[in-house]
């Protein structure tokens, strides 16, 4: 039989109907036994000889020797994150994901799978000061390919949600971006430091111009979900939504609108029609933010408490790349982000340092 060619990787995953319900089950039960490895290789206790479901997948379809390897090293990076997490002090005691077919593929001995990965992590030790779990929803496209004998094989996975920082997700190498005019206007953000523990830096939460517990309250509201009131810019390459979130949040506590031309950094306003390049965009919020003197650059990112902003720049090429707002700061002086693309709530800035250690971050007082 003749193969098919692979159509586009970036195109999104069209159901067919013809596909039976067991074949969509098993793909769907490897899918889960995958990301299911990926978070148990962060909870507490468990080691390199645990039993692993994906090698133990008694399915119809299994791993390709090039998706074994994957795998393996995607595992051994996550418990090696969650041993770096371990000297910050923070551990897990228990994990568990869920995932659910959103569509299935096939064309000839191809298929391509999309499916929705739902996560959450229980803290060690959380009492009632502390959050007690991080989650998050993640949106993935599987490739697979069946031998002569028809028995699929899952060759790939492919991240397809236009954001990062999935808790059990491995960073790749980011590829240098050409920086542009743009990407050097003023004003220049001050990098944080990483270290702990912090000088103390105290917020007044009440009292003040803007309702910080109105923020949080919004973006613990639409953390997997989308505002009606507002455009989505996840997925197939609207460039992430992250930023829109964050300005959301913040527009909730009482940040005002500027209105102007949508391209001038000095103005910031957002709605379901029209919004400014400050308001969606992470480095021209920034400049916006900094411009307008409603951030202050905080030295360290464990300064930063409820309604504050924090930035990462992952590749350090000087572009910014990742919004995200605080949800929440522990009795330890953690702070706590939540964030869309990927959408993730009440994430810990330590667990972000340990899984990011090249990153430049930049964290507002807002």
């Amino acid at each position: 039989m003749a193969l098919v060619p692979n159509w586009s990787a970036g195109a999104a995953v069209t159901d067919d109907p013809t596909v039976d319900a067991a074949t969509k089950a098993t793909f769907q039960r490897l899918a889960d036994a995958v990301f299911t490895d990926r978070t148990q290789a962060l909870v507490a206790g468990a080691g390199k000889t645990d039993t692993r479901h994906a090698s133990g997948f008694s399915g119809s379809v299994r791993l390709s020797g090039g998706q074994t390897r994957e795998e393996k090293s995607a595992l051994d990076a996550l418990r090696d994150r969650r041993g770096r997490l371990a000297r910050l002090g923070e551990t897990y005691r228990a994990g568990s994901t869920k995932v659910t077919l959103d569509a299935t593929q096939v064309k000839g001995r191809n298929a391509k799978v999309a499916v929705t990965e739902t996560t959450s992590l229980t803290y060690d030790k959380a009492t009632g000061k502390t959050p007690k779990s991080t989650g998050f929803q993640a949106h993935h496209e599987l490739t697979f390919k069946a031998d002569r004998h028809g028995d699929w094989q899952l060759t790939g996975i492919r991240d397809t949600d236009d954001g990062y920082l999935a808790v059990n997700q491995v960073a790749k190498p980011e590829v240098a971006k050409v920086r542009t005019t743009a990407d050097d206007g003023p004003p220049s953000a001050a990098r944080s430091a990483t270290t702990w523990p912090a000088p103390a830096n105290p917020k007044k939460l009440t009292g003040g111009t803007y309702d910080y517990k109105a923020m949080v309250a919004y973006a613990a509201k639409y953390w997997n979900k989308y505002n009606a009131d507002y455009p989505d810019f996840n997925g197939q390459g609207a460039g992430g939504d992250c930023t829109n979130f964050v300005s959301q949040s913040l527009k909730a506590g009482g940040w005002k609108h500027v209105p102007g031309y949508t391209t001038d950094f000095h103005k910031w306003f957002g709605n379901s029609e029209i919004q400014s390049d400050s308001f969606v965009g992470v480095n021209e919020f920034s400049w916006f933010a900094l411009s307008s003197k409603r951030v202050t650059s905080l030295a360290n990112v464990y300064q930063m408490d409820l309604g504050d902003v924090l930035q990462m720049d992952f590749n350090r090429d000087g572009s910014k790349d990742h919004s995200m707002i605080v949800t929440y700061r522990d009795n330890r002086g953690v702070p706590y982000v939540s964030y869309h693309s990927t959408n993730t709530y009440n994430r810990s800035v330590a667990s972000l340092v340990a899984s990011y250690s090249g990153a430049a971050f930049y964290a507002y007082r807002t």
